[in-house]
Formats: structure tokens, C-alpha cells, sequence
């Protein structure tokens, strides 16, 4: 254990991590590699992780959850990373508290999150990319309008990920065109219990990936929805969504920061054990420079997220902190992932040491939820105030 990795953590910090860690420590390695072999879900750590509570870390205490913030939820999700696993199973469920439990009606909050609270219900999906709109939220196709129960959904989505193993989930559909000079008006929110929906107004096709994250694609073919299933005011959804995107971003920078740390470890114990040429490989500066250079980096890409999750969750503005935390984050750990597997040589390669099954899965961090050059867009932008380029 490198203690220097774990100095951010006390009171209330360290305890979401001790019950985090007493979760993950039942599923070792062996169990995420098996499931990365069959293409499996892991249902029975979603079940102990609901079942301990880590999935209503965010829902407010007076619907049973925990009333804590992105902060201690960014925890959850950075150990589950660090112990091998995937915190992809759950971390929807978290974010999206950004969403529900801030701008869900009064109902809708007290129907839904004592059952997210207690594990009775997965909320899990998020379904909002669409494959001719990509990032560029406000050129999305998927329509709601009235009629049926209360409104009827058409439109196709893709990337929406535990879409098969969700009870509910949230959609995003435009409601109403967009003004003029306002392109992101007149989309709404919703949320569906996809139990009450009939089966025959939902496809679902699993996209093979070279990750295990369970991500579909989706057609809607005219889903009747009631009308008390809006989320907040209609036409206002991408304003809750930002919301959601600024809280998925620190939990994606923590994950990512998981994932560096167990790089990073098991990189440090690795070098210290192999014996080339009569002495330990850690010994040589050419191992040693891009561990030290890439602690440096994870440290920095740290800092920026315990920044943006204070932010968020003292409602400040948070999007240029969660989207510089989540870009230096991704690029800190997959350095740290390369370097993990030159430092192992040909066994970096093998399956059985599980380097290689991490580095795909934290492949994805690089383009998803918002790719770096996104990122570099926004920060031009809006915080650097040049003009816009796209």
C-alpha cells in the first residue's frame, strides 16, 4: 500500500471508503476477469454494493440515502476502480442524483429514491448520446409529445449503457423546436420506469465493445410515458442535465484515479520484485521516471476533482473544474496504464495479470462521457473567452 495515495481521506470520507472497501474486498480480480471473459454483468456485486448503500451515497436523507455529496460518492466509485473492478455498474445511479433529487418533483422524489435508497430499484441509465448528434446535445431527434398516458417517445439513442439491466432510467427528447440563437431550449427530461413500459415500444441492441460496460443501443418506438414522468419544467431538461454531466464528470475523474492508483501500485510492487540482471527492475531511473512523472500527474488530476466536487456540491458553477478534472484525470491514468505494462514486459500482455483487461476498460475515459478535444473546446471558450471554434 503506498500510503501517500490515501491522504485525502478522513471523517466521513474515510468512512464511505471503509464501506466501500468492505464491499469490494469479496470480489477479487478473478471475479471482473471472468466476467470480462463471458461478457457477464456483475449482478451479485450490484446487489452487495446496493445492499451496503453506495448507491444512495447522493439521495437526500429524508428518502433514505445517506445526504452526502459528489465528494463522498467520487469516493465509491475511485475505490471500486482501485480494488480492479469497474465502477461503471453504478455510477449512473450516483450522477444522476445531480438530476433527480435536485430538480425532481416532490412525487417523483418521494416514489423513487426510498426504493434507489434501499436497493429495491436500479436507476442506472442515462440516455441521452444519439448516433447523428454525438456530442452536440442540441441536435438530438428523439422526440416526446403529448398523447397516449401523457406523452409518447420516438427516436433512437446509442451508448446508453445497463440499458437491459435498469429498472428505470432517464431519457432526454426535444418537446418543442428550439428559438432562434437558443439551441438548447425546448428539450425535456424524463423519467421512465421501463417495468411499465410495454416491451414492444423498446429495442435494445448490446454494442460489442472492447470494454465490458454493457452499453446498448435504443429505439423508442412511439413509448408511452405518463405525463408526471417530466423531470422539473419542460424545454429546460439540458439545464438539469448540465447538472448530471458536471457530477458524472468528477465520477468519471475518480475513476480514473482509481484506476492510476491500482496502475500505479501495481507497477511500484512489480518492480520491486523482479530481478533482471542481479538486481530489482525499480531500481534502473528508466522504470523509476515514468512512475514518479505519472504520480506527479494522477496527484495534480486529484486535486482538480476534490475542487470541482466541492464546487458542485456547495451549488457552485463546477463545469470547467469537472471537465479539467475529468480530461487531466484520464490522461493521468492511462499513462500510468502504459507504463504499467512496459514495466511488466511481455506479462503486461497476459490475461491472468489483468493489466491488459484495465487498460481497455480505461480506454474509454479518453473519448466518454466528453472526448479531450471537447474539454480543450470549452475551456477556450469558456473560460478562456476566445471565440468559438465549432
Amino acid at each position: 500500500m503506498l500510503d501517500a495515495l490515501d491522504s485525502n481521506y478522513d471523517g466521513t470520507l474515510a468512512d464511505v471508503l471503509q464501506a466501500t472497501r468492505n464491499v469490494t474486498k469479496r470480489y477479487p480480480q478473478e471475479y471482473y476477469r471472468e466476467l470480462d471473459r463471458v461478457g457477464g454483468y456483475p449482478h451479485e456485486f450490484i446487489k452487495d454494493a446496493m445492499a451496503a448503500g453506495l448507491g444512495a451515497v447522493m439521495v437526500p436523507e429524508e428518502y433514505g440515502g445517506m445526504g452526502l455529496g459528489c465528494r463522498e460518492a467520487s469516493v465509491v466509485v475511485e475505490e471500486i476502480h482501485r480494488s480492479g473492478g469497474t465502477g461503471s455498474m453504478i455510477h449512473g445511479q450516483l450522477f444522476m442524483m445531480g438530476i433527480l433529487a435536485r430538480h425532481g418533483s416532490p412525487e417523483q422524489k418521494r416514489n423513487v429514491l426510498p426504493k434507489v435508497a434501499d436497493g429495491s430499484v436500479r436507476l442506472q441509465s442515462f440516455s441521452v448520446t444519439e448516433p447523428n448528434a454525438g456530442t452536440d446535445t442540441s441536435k438530438i431527434q428523439t422526440r416526446a409529445r403529448r398523447g397516449g398516458k401523457g406523452w409518447i417517445v420516438k427516436g433512437q439513442k446509442v451508448w446508453t449503457s445497463r440499458m437491459d439491466h435498469t429498472d428505470m432510467f432517464i431519457v432526454f427528447a426535444r418537446t418543442s423546436e428550439a428559438p432562434e440563437g437558443k439551441p438548447f431550449r425546448g428539450l425535456s427530461c424524463f423519467l421512465v420506469d421501463k417495468r411499465e413500459v410495454d416491451p414492444k415500444q423498446i429495442t435494445t441492441r448490446k454494442i460489442d465493445a472492447m470494454f465490458n460496460h454493457h452499453t446498448y443501443e435504443v429505439w423508442y418506438d412511439d413509448m408511452e410515458i405518463p405525463e408526471d414522468a417530466l423531470i422539473g419544467e419542460e424545454g429546460k431538461g439540458f439545464y438539469y442535465l448540465l447538472d448530471g454531466l458536471n457530477a458524472e464528470r468528477v465520477m468519471i475523474a475518480a475513476e480514473c484515479i482509481g484506476d492510476g492508483k491500482w496502475f500505479l501500485e501495481t507497477a511500484v510492487n512489480y518492480s520491486k520484485e523482479r530481478v533482471i540482471f542481479g538486481r530489482p527492475i525499480g531500481q534502473n531511473q528508466g522504470v523509476q521516471f515514468p512512475l514518479a512523472r505519472g504520480y506527479a500527474n494522477l496527484m495534480a488530476a486529484d486535486a482538480m476533482r476534490w475542487k470541482a466536487a466541492e464546487l458542485f456540491d456547495n451549488g457552485e458553477p463546477a463545469g470547467a473544474e469537472a471537465n479539467i478534472a475529468k480530461m487531466l484525470a484520464s490522461e493521468a491514468s492511462w499513462e500510468l496504464g502504459f507504463h504499467c505494462q512496459q514495466t511488466h514486459g511481455g506479462f503486461g500482455l497476459a490475461v491472468e495479470y489483468d493489466i491488459e483487461r484495465k487498460v481497455r476498460e480505461n480506454r474509454v475515459f479518453q473519448i466518454a462521457p466528453i472526448s479531450t478535444n471537447m474539454v480543450l473546446n470549452y475551456i477556450s471558450q469558456h473560460v478562456l473567452g476566445m471565440p468559438r471554434s465549432y
